[in-house]
This record gives structure tokens, C-alpha cells and sequence, in this order.
């Protein structure tokens, strides 16, 4: 039993003719069933797979793992829109339930630096400050404590690391037992043998009671084994097999003989 199972459309609001509800996703979703403990959303460009991946997130009251709350970011405004269209279907409450963008992950480091070093400062602002004794030692000692907790988790120096191995590090930290993931393209800083890694990841993550919904591009992770994929065509959600998702046979297609595509370019 998953955490989020469905959402229905609700018909009891207003839908102004102005975006998301343009969208031709949105004008005709009446709702989506969660039966795996992956599902993958898949689409062009412009077809509306992250707005909808960020309207679960909203809907369900994810935490951002960026450097914004989901309910102040103005970027989700449509998202927060789209979620007030439907009804959230919960059979169990998640231990956690976290959203991330792959171009959220520079904002989160920085954030963690920051804290980091402000922990420090206020080790070293507590010594100088404090006369000698008890109390000035455990001052001292829980702001050390805190900032090697926060270290701990997401090493020393998240800014001197490379985006992708970040990225592999933030999962690895936040992704705990029995939580319930929204993650937005998360192949994108990734090269193909990090996405593989991404994927032991996400596999370990679901024997232990996770549930994701992924929007992606990546033929690569989309083959996760037993993960559904929704693939938003003409403005309707379609469960489609791997073999046929269209992604999967271009890429193919593509390796195959590459250079019956590039003659047209």
C-alpha cells in the first residue's frame, strides 16, 4: 500500500482560463492512480510533466530539499493552483515527504555551507564570551555538536564537490525509510554510470518503504525494474510499456546508426 494512491479531479471549483489550466494536461485529467512504488511521468517538453509532479508535491505537503518552502516559492504558484483542482488520496502518512529539482541542489549546498560556518561562528562568538566553567562548555559544545552533525551528513564542503556527485550525496542523506519522494529530472547532472548509481539508490530505498513519482527524460532510468511510466501524449496520461515509450525507441534508433541522423542536420 503506497502513500499517495490516487488523486481525483474535484468539480466543486473554478478553473480560470489561464495557466496551468490551459494546459491541455490539465483541462482533461480527472485523476491518476499510484499502483507501483516508482512512477516515472514522461513527455515533451512544454507537455506539462513537471508542473504536474510539482502539484503532487504541493498537494501532499512536500518539504523542499531547495532553498525555498514549496507554499513561498513563487515558481510553484501554478503547481499550487493545479493542486487545489483535485483530491489527494492518502492511505498511510509517510515518515517524510520531500521534493527536489535537480537545480535545487546549488541552493541547498549553499545553504548547508552557511549554516555550517554560522555554527562556527557562534562556537567561537559563545567561547570568547562566556566566562570559564560548565555552562560555557556545553554552549560551546552544541553548537560544535550541531555543526558536525550537519557535516556528518552532508560532508565538509557540499560547494567543493561536483553537481552531480552533490546531488548522489543529498539523495543518499535525505532519501530515508518509508518517505515519500517528488523528484524533478534527477538524471540531469548526472553521467550514465551516476544514473545507474541513482538507480541502485532508488531501488534500495524501496525495499525499505519508499514511494517515488519521477518526472524524467532518461531512457536509462526509466528502466527500473517494475516502476510504472505514465507518459503524457496529446494531453492524456498513458501507461506505456518501456519498449514503446517513445524516448526509448530514439535513443535506440539513435545509437543503431547515428549517422542516419545527422544527414539532416
Amino acid at each position: 500500500m503506497h502513500f499517495l494512491s490516487a488523486i481525483r479531479r474535484r468539480d466543486d471549483i473554478d478553473r480560470p482560463a489561464a495557466f496551468p489550466w490551459t494546459l491541455p494536461l490539465a483541462a482533461g485529467l480527472d485523476g491518476i492512480e499510484f499502483d507501483a512504488a516508482v512512477t516515472f511521468l514522461v513527455g515533451e517538453n512544454g507537455s506539462g510533466k513537471s508542473t504536474l509532479l510539482e502539484t503532487l508535491a504541493v498537494g501532499m505537503q512536500a518539504v523542499a530539499a531547495g532553498s525555498r518552502r514549496l507554499d513561498g516559492d513563487p515558481s510553484l504558484a501554478p503547481a499550487r493552483e493545479f493542486a487545489r483542482g483535485f483530491r489527494f488520496v492518502r492511505r498511510r502518512h509517510a515518515r517524510t515527504r520531500l521534493f527536489l529539482r535537480a537545480e535545487d541542489v546549488l541552493g541547498f549546498s549553499r545553504r548547508i555551507s552557511a549554516e555550517a560556518e554560522a555554527l562556527s561562528g557562534i562556537a567561537d562568538e559563545l567561547a570568547e564570551a562566556l566566562p570559564e566553567g560548565v555552562g560555557r562548555t556545553r554552549a560551546v559544545g552544541l553548537a560544535r555538536a550541531q555543526r558536525a552533525a550537519l557535516t556528518g551528513r552532508y560532508g565538509e564542503d557540499p560547494e567543493a564537490r561536483s553537481h552531480g556527485e552533490t546531488f548522489l550525496a543529498l539523495l543518499q542523506a535525505r532519501l530515508v525509510p518509508s518517505g515519500l519522494y517528488f523528484l524533478d529530472e534527477p538524471e540531469t547532472p548526472l553521467s550514465p554510470t551516476r544514473v545507474l548509481a541513482l538507480m541502485a539508490i532508488l531501488s534500495d530505498r524501496v525495499a525499505q518503504g519508499c514511494q517515488f513519482v519521477i518526472a524524467t527524460h532518461s531512457p536509462i532510468l526509466m528502466a527500473l525494474p517494475d516502476a510504472a511510466i505514465l507518459v503524457i501524449a496529446e494531453g492524456r496520461l498513458v501507461p506505456t510499456a518501456y519498449d514503446a515509450v517513445e524516448h526509448v525507441r530514439l535513443t535506440r534508433a539513435f545509437l543503431a546508426d547515428p549517422a542516419r541522423f545527422l544527414r539532416a542536420l
